[in-house]
């Protein structure tokens, strides 16, 4: 299963709601692998230095990339949580949307599910990867750029749905974000700075707050990458 999460704009929360959700899959399951095509991911996690190689090393390898090297790229983000990072330090071409066909591949053919931060998905890779996955999923704030953005994306076309960054004092609400993007909103994520200091310490693996575990299991639940739980809501 490859569930991709991405955002039309930057800043929306595409990363932590990416390892949100591979947390949550990783406690409820036997793993999942977290993919990470935005870069941000060792720093939500804490880790102590940014791997240097990674995802855009093995893309820029083409289509005679070794499916079995993605697994010597990974590093433990967490208990059950093996991320792969972006890597790149000596990238300085653009990953092509057919390496990002074999990726997609490579990631769907895993024995656990995988959650991928697409950030932008601006790169071809990138959008190689999100038309491939089982469920992708829109992360966006009720703004009206990032709306507007999101509106004239063709990405939004091959969308499952959306998770709604809230914010408070925002004039949009789920009912206005869900119109306006004719997806339904899957799941909403409260801003908090019981999240903010979860990430901002680099606990988040260890420390996984509630404000963020709800709305990511329910995600999970919607998009059937877990087992329907009632306790759960939106």
């Amino acid at each position: 299963m490859l569930l991709t999460l991405w955002s039309p704009k930057g800043g929306s929360g595409t990363s932590v709601t990416a390892a949100a959700c591979a947390l949550v899959l990783a406690r409820r399951s036997a793993g999942a692998r977290l993919a990470d095509l935005a870069g941000d991911l060792p720093a939500i996690f804490g880790l102590a230095s940014d791997p240097e190689t990674g995802l855009a090393d093995w893309l820029m390898a083409g289509a005679d990339a070794p499916v079995d090297a993605l697994a010597r790229l990974a590093v433990v983000a967490a208990p059950g949580v093996a991320l792969a990072p972006w890597g790149g330090s000596t990238i300085t071409e653009t990953p092509t949307h057919e390496s990002g066909a074999v990726l997609a591949a490579a990631l769907l053919d895993s024995t656990v599910p995988t959650v991928v931060d697409a950030g932008s998905a601006s790169s071809p890779a990138a959008r190689a990867v999100l038309e491939a996955s089982n469920a992708s999923v829109l992360v966006v704030r009720g703004c009206y750029l990032a709306l507007r953005r999101a509106v004239h994306n063709s990405l939004l076309d091959a969308s499952t749905g959306i998770v709604l960054i809230e914010e408070p004092g925002r004039a949009l609400g789920a009912t206005e974000v869900a119109d306006v993007l004719g997806r339904p909103v899957l799941a909403r994520i409260p801003v908090r700075a019981t999240i903010a200091r979860a990430v901002d310490a680099g606990v988040i693996s260890s420390r996984l707050p509630d404000a963020l575990a709800r709305p990511a299991t329910r995600l999970l639940e919607r998009i059937e990458f877990l087992a329907e739980n009632s306790g759960v809501e939106v």
